[in-house]
């Protein structure tokens, strides 16, 4: 098995986030304003406790859609004090509006993320060439490396081969979060480029390593972060057998917390965990009892304790 380690090294200078990076929620007070102090303790759980190489802020799991400009910038700067010498901090800023997506990476390069999460434009669905003119002025308009993040499922628009094969020749855009379901088009990519792919998908996080990803940026890693690093040091080790193993444990869990919208069942757990979350700003509502005892159940399934 002495190829196993050239593979594991080459494939570990191509992380440029780490392993494991989680979609963090934004936690609000009982009154839905942002909870800066809760939003600090949580970095610190998820970094400490649930081993996080970087966290993902302001992206949908974090309600990006319900957040002011302001209440965005503000998060990332008291995350990037608390967590920014133990983890990387990366910025959702993608809107489908470029100009105002530039204002939001120029706004996280300010108050000190150390990357951006840019989702390709969604409703207004533009052709490719779009995607290319998007993408790229927001890379030319910042010092940041970029992840780009292909969500054809809620954007409308996937982020084709090629377009991915053009805007990997841009320095900045260094990787990219995959939610598209195919590994097929991901092979292809990882294949042709140098860029680092992300399972956005937490139940295709293993298959995924198999052709060519490096890790993942994660929503049920707010309880699996821990064991989800393990999974993945044990396939880069050359131990697929104990990854394969985590995986199936984990299933109930990474597939689990998007019984309903993952920003909701995330929220309830961390409730029941004593940790910060708060409630959701609508147009999301809360976990009810139910959705909360089966979210209770999926842990039980996957050998985690929800209170």
């Amino acid at each position: 098995m002495t190829h196993d380690h050239p593979v594991a090294a080459d494939r570990a200078v191509s992380r440029p986030f780490g392993r494991v990076l989680t979609a963090m929620v934004t936690p609000f007070t009982s009154d839905g304003s942002l909870d800066l102090d809760g939003a600090v303790r949580l970095a610190n759980h998820l970094v400490d406790e649930q081993g996080n190489d970087a966290l993902v802020l302001n992206g949908t799991t974090g309600e990006s859609p319900t957040t002011t400009d302001a209440e965005k910038e503000r998060l990332i700067r008291a995350v990037v004090e608390a967590i920014g010498d133990r983890a990387r901090v990366v910025a959702g800023v993608g809107t489908n509006d470029t100009r105002h997506t530039i204002e939001l990476a120029a706004s996280a390069e300010k108050a000190g993320a150390h990357g951006l999460l840019v989702v390709t434009p969604y409703y207004n669905k533009p052709p490719q060439s779009g995607l290319v003119r998007h993408f790229t002025a927001v890379a030319d308009a910042t010092g940041l490396p970029i992840m780009l993040y292909d969500i054809p499922h809620r954007s409308g628009v996937p982020i084709e081969t090629e377009t991915l094969v053009r805007l990997a020749e841009h320095d900045r855009i260094v990787a990219v979060k995959d939610a598209k379901g195919d590994l097929t088009a991901t092979s292809l990519v990882t294949g042709r480029t140098d860029l680092a792919f992300y399972s956005g998908e937490d139940s295709l996080v293993l298959p995924a390593l198999a052709v060519g990803c490096v890790g993942v940026v994660g929503t049920s890693t707010h309880f699996t972060g821990a064991l989800t690093q393990r999974m993945i040091e044990a396939y880069d080790a050359g131990d697929p057998g104990t990854a394969l193993a985590l995986h199936r444990r984990l299933l109930p869990l990474f597939t689990g917390v998007f019984r309903t919208q993952g920003t909701i069942l995330v929220k309830a757990g961390l409730a029941a965990l004593g940790l910060p979350a708060g409630p959701v700003r609508p147009p999301l509502v809360d976990a009810t009892p139910d959705e909360i005892a089966q979210l209770r159940a999926d842990c039980a399934a996957a050998g985690l304790e929800l209170p």
